[in-house]
């Protein structure tokens, strides 16, 4: 009887935790998460607990982080653990180095001793970010785009992305998928895309309010975060390993983004309902990330399924539902 295929997910309560879970257990896999002690679960990693093996430990814990991983055994790692939030790791920018940079290679060690101990092949997949590439001199960015990032979150990111390519040439399956911006309905009110989201829901529903945001003009690849959790799955089932960027090649503004959740509640004159304030201006900031991802195309097979206005036309939907729940009677 063959054994079962094991998966080891960090980062299980975030938005694409939740996807790939979904994901791997779809696909009749043995799957475990790692979750830091006192987490609540959120309502799509709650669904599946039952079918899903949860472990306490923190990233930090490098000891822990190593003993699980020769306890679980993983045939798959996927590493989506982290600070998210850019603006966060200007505030706590070494806390965000630890988690994000130094963590990664704890795993990577874990990972590599297991596949030395059971000699047999160990994936790892690293959610990278397009946010290396700081303030790229050309567009779109590709792989062979140059590392420089401009914040705290993208250094700890472009250390953990250089780890991964050390134990690669070290013998271990490791790849980095550098994520661009995806969203989906489960994406926190912190970011400012579901700010926008459910801020559009408010005003279809109350007829008043305002969207107060940053700088408008900053353009970003925003794509639907469970294409882009396919991605990762496919990088690690790859043949090969390598560094793929996981991208839609087309770009819009955080002007244009909330115009398009504004114009499906049918409202036209955006600007009427979108204010400015310095507060959320990040010290640096690109103004343009776009990706190619030619490379996950030709050699992983990857193509996004959800197109910009359908992704943020599911994420109004899903506010809108909200809203109404709320206002229910019981």
């Amino acid at each position: 009887m063959s054994r079962m295929t094991v998966a080891f997910v960090t980062g299980i309560t975030g938005q694409d935790g939740g996807y790939l879970l979904e994901r791997l257990l779809a696909d009749g896999l043995e799957v475990h998460g790692l979750v830091r002690p006192g987490d609540d679960l959120p309502a799509e990693v709650h669904n599946v607990s039952p079918q899903i093996e949860l472990h306490s430990g923190d990233l930090a814990d490098g000891e822990r982080l190593a003993a699980l991983v020769q306890e679980v055994a993983p045939d798959e790692i996927y590493n989506l653990a982290g600070i998210s939030s850019v603006a966060l790791s200007w505030r706590e920018p070494a806390l965000t180095g630890a988690v994000n940079g130094v963590a990664v290679t704890h795993l990577l060690e874990a990972a590599w001793q297991l596949q030395e101990c059971r000699g047999r092949r160990v994936s790892f997949v690293q959610a990278s970010s397009a946010e290396i590439f700081g303030q790229p001199a050309t567009s779109p960015q590709d792989e062979l785009t140059p590392v420089a990032p401009t914040t705290p979150y993208g250094a700890a990111k472009a250390y953990a992305h250089h780890v991964v390519r050390i134990y690669r040439a070290r013998g271990l399956a490791a790849s980095n998928c550098i994520l661009f911006n995806h969203e989906s309905p489960r994406r926190p009110p912190t970011f400012v895309t579901r700010k926008i989201t459910q801020a559009a829901a408010r005003i279809a529903r109350d007829g008043g309010g305002k969207i107060t945001l940053g700088n408008l003009e900053v353009r970003r690849d925003w794509g639907w975060a469970p294409d882009y959790v396919d991605a990762l799955v496919l990088a690690a089932r790859h043949v090969g390993s390598d560094d793929f960027v996981i991208a839609t090649g087309r770009v819009h503004s955080v002007a244009g983004f909330a115009a398009t959740a504004l114009a499906h509640v049918g409202i036209t004159e955006w600007e009427r309902w979108v204010e400015t304030d310095p507060q959320f201006f990040r010290p640096v900031d690109a103004i343009e990330l776009v990706g190619d991802a030619s490379k996950a195309r030709d050699e992983l097979g990857w193509t996004p399924t959800t197109d910009f206005q359908g992704m943020v036309n599911a994420m109004v939907d899903h506010d809108l539902a909200l809203l109404s729940a709320s206002t229910r009677p019981r």
